[in-house]
């Protein structure tokens, strides 16, 4: 039985969001998908920094879920919330780490999914001419995707968003160069406004609805989800463990059922090149 067929879920974006995440739940879950024109979630922060995100990701879409549920009456919510830097183990390369939220009142459900992706326009620079301008532009995709404009990094006030046209970007360069001698540039990386954002938000989506369909084997409850990657696959030449994944424990948010999926990526042992004692 689905529980989730016909009900109201409220999508607590003001980023055009639901544009991705409502076909895919209501296609896959039968859930009956809006938002709220009034719910705003900058109110929880900005890339731009006007206002000060104070809250960790993972708290942030939570209260993000939590606010829009309340302020509509719904027992059904989704969230998602976006950072962007560095990779966390590829170094000097930027990513794209997405967090999706579902949470279900009325069975007291919670489901966090994670999604990190190298596909990411996230960029910024000082510029100093028009020949600079036309780089960056070309760089981050223009104007498919849109460019913010502002005073420097470091200041809020004159934030120039959502620039997605050439004469508009011009303009409101040559009108801020000419007060500071300098603008700052970066990617608008607001959800309607960056589509490679979108597409790693669909793939969150995606995940997170493969999650949702991964039931308990004992309760039957949806969530059934891997909560902890054990290390220490053998060397096959020493037997000593590795760094490598050795198993996946699945746990139930309900019922605390556990179950340890041995050698999930298929191999039985680990290559020497790996191995701590092999190849210090």
């Amino acid at each position: 039985m689905n529980m989730f067929e016909n009900r109201p879920l409220i999508i607590a974006t003001k980023h055009g969001k639901e544009l991705v995440i409502a076909p895919i739940l209501e296609k896959e879950l039968g859930l009956k998908c809006f938002i709220d024109p009034n719910f705003d979630s900058d109110l929880l922060g900005t890339f731009t920094g006007e206002i000060e995100r104070k809250l960790d990701p993972i708290s942030t879409v939570r209260e993000k879920c939590i606010r829009a549920m309340k302020a509509n009456n719904c027992e059904l919510g989704i969230a998602n919330e976006g950072s962007f830097g560095p990779h966390p183990t590829l170094f000097f390369t930027h990513a794209d780490e997405e967090f999706l939220i579902f949470i279900d009142l009325k069975n007291k459900l919670e489901i966090l999914v994670r999604e990190i992706s190298l596909d990411t326009n996230f960029n910024s620079k000082r510029i100093k001419n028009h020949e600079e301008l036309t780089e960056f532009a070309h760089a981050v995709k223009f104007p498919q995707h849109a460019i913010i404009l502002r005073k420097s990094k470091e200041e809020n006030q004159e934030i120039y968003k959502g620039i997605n046209d050439l004469n508009t970007l011009n303009n409101v360069f040559t009108n801020l160069f000419n007060k500071y001698d300098c603008v700052y540039a970066e990617t608008d990386m607001r959800a309607m406004h960056n589509p490679t954002r979108m597409n790693v938000i669909q793939q969150a989506t995606f995940k997170l609805v493969d999650t949702i369909k991964s039931e308990c084997p004992k309760c039957e409850t949806p969530g059934f989800a891997i909560s902890e990657a054990k290390k220490g696959l053998p060397c096959n030449s020493c037997g000593y463990p590795t760094q490598s994944t050795l198993s996946y424990v699945y746990a139930c948010k309900k019922c605390a059922h556990r179950l340890e999926e041995m050698h999930p990526h298929q191999k039985k042992n680990e290559d020497p090149m790996y191995c701590d004692i092999c190849n210090p």
